[in-house]
């Protein structure tokens, strides 16, 4: 019997519900990734338009709740994730959307990047980094955290080298921070950069 393509899977809804429905998330922090909770204490605009794609979870989106944030989208490709997550945010700022990323149409001022990145076969990088410029407003910004260790070649997460992250970026975008995150959780310590990109304009 031929098995399916890893490829074709891992970018399908079907994949990310049964990881989900079967708790096969051991991505998950169980809370805001301290980094990016660092960073969202410094952002003094509460109005500004936030998306999280893949958002997984949410927690960042919960602190940003907590913090008074009025502007929160929140997109997955995964039913069974967005249904736990319109259930749990009803009646809040969060705006919940089943859809594949690439096909999202919206402005935001900041994109937060949490794991979803690497969740991304590298063939889809370069339709990741063309898809956060169309989306973000002039000078709107991606922060937050990349992999910079070698994990796994056949399955997510996937991660890349610094000089492939200065090539797929800097084309459209100017790097405010691209640095050794020196706050990760333990067991990804040394392995993670954290990023402040700002879209270039024309």
């Amino acid at each position: 019997m031929k098995q399916e393509d890893p490829l074709k899977k891992e970018q399908t809804g079907t994949y990310w519900d049964e990881q989900y429905a079967t708790q096969q998330t051991g991505w998950d922090l169980q809370q805001p990734s301290p980094p990016l909770k660092k960073y969202i204490d410094t952002i003094k605009n509460k109005d500004l338009a936030i998306l999280i794609p893949g958002c997984g979870n949410a927690y960042e989106a919960e602190y940003l709740l907590q913090q008074g944030f009025t502007n929160i989208t929140l997109v997955d490709i995964s039913t069974v994730l967005t249904n736990r997550l319109t259930k749990k945010y009803k009646g809040t700022p969060i705006r919940v959307i089943n859809q594949n990323f690439f096909d999202h149409k919206a402005k935001y001022d900041l994109i937060l990047e949490q794991t979803f990145f690497c969740a991304l076969h590298p063939s889809f990088r370069e339709r990741y980094v063309t898809q956060c410029i169309e989306v973000l407003n002039d000078h709107g910004k991606i922060a937050g955290l990349l992999f910079n260790k070698k994990i796994a070649d056949h399955e997510p997460p996937y991660t890349a080298t610094n000089a492939i992250y200065k090539e797929l970026f800097s084309p459209g975008f100017h790097f405010l921070r691209f640095e050794n995150c020196m706050d990760s959780i333990k067991p990804r310590l040394g392995s993670e950069l954290f990023v402040e990109f700002e879209k270039k304009t024309n």
